[in-house]
């Protein structure tokens, strides 16, 4: 959700962006997008040509190759490694300005591939949410990433307090603060809280991304989201 509202964002704002989607295991992206019969084309050269979302967006995922979208994909490390190490090297781009990679949550092949792969990334941008439980794993990921020497831009707490829709009282329902408190703990930037909206849910499960849709620019998570992508913009 994070990953595909800041892409949005980036070319709302007249950048051209790539989105990877590289939860190899979990490919929501095509949901969240509205892109489930999305069909990658070839190019001229060979090449993988992403799915077109707009003007300013493409994006690349593995559930564009898979012929039921139940279909579970059974791969260990060094296909995955191949898989993404194609999704980066034999996708035909074009010149972008942002690439937004998805990744599962954790440590684990995806991520490393990643960074295995791509010299100098501009960095991660590390999403949690407030409670104790997911800041134990999302720490790691901290610390995984300056093992590797690649940047921290941010933390993102996401589903941080959800607002009553009928009397605006925000209640925690994961508790709040916790991305916060660790961005200061760990020495890195902290990007802003997103509560809990339901349309933010709804905007997912018909994909009509949130940032996507106007009419929401007057809530909390619109505003939080808004402000999260102008800072990293």
């Amino acid at each position: 959700t994070v990953s595909v509202n800041l892409a949005i964002s980036l070319a709302d704002r007249g950048f051209k962006t790539g989105l990877l989607d590289i939860d190899i295991h979990g490919p929501s992206v095509p949901k969240l997008l509205n892109l489930e019969n999305g069909k990658i084309g070839i190019s001229d050269d060979e090449k993988l040509v992403p799915v077109s979302c707009g003007v300013n967006l493409g994006v690349m995922s593995v559930g564009f190759l898979l012929s039921d979208r139940d279909d579970a994909v059974i791969w260990r490390g060094p296909r995955k490694y191949g898989a993404i190490k194609q999704f980066l090297k034999d996708v035909d781009w074009g010149e972008l300005d942002y690439l937004v990679i998805d990744s599962p949550p954790g440590t684990g092949d995806e991520p490393l591939s990643v960074c295995q792969l791509i010299e100098n990334p501009d960095g991660a941008i590390i999403v949690t949410t407030p409670q104790d439980v997911a800041l134990v794993d999302v720490r790691k990921s901290v610390t995984f990433c300056r093992q590797l020497n690649v940047p921290v831009i941010g933390v993102v707490e996401n589903m941080s307090g959800f607002v009553c829709p009928f009397c605006s009282t925000e209640i925690d329902i994961f508790g709040s603060g916790g991305g916060e408190r660790m961005a200061a703990d760990m020495g890195i930037p902290f990007l802003g809280r997103i509560p809990l909206e339901t349309m933010i849910r709804t905007s997912g499960d018909t994909g009509r991304p949130y940032l996507g849709q106007k009419s929401g620019e007057q809530s909390p998570a619109w505003k939080a989201f808004s402000s999260i992508a102008e800072s990293i913009a």
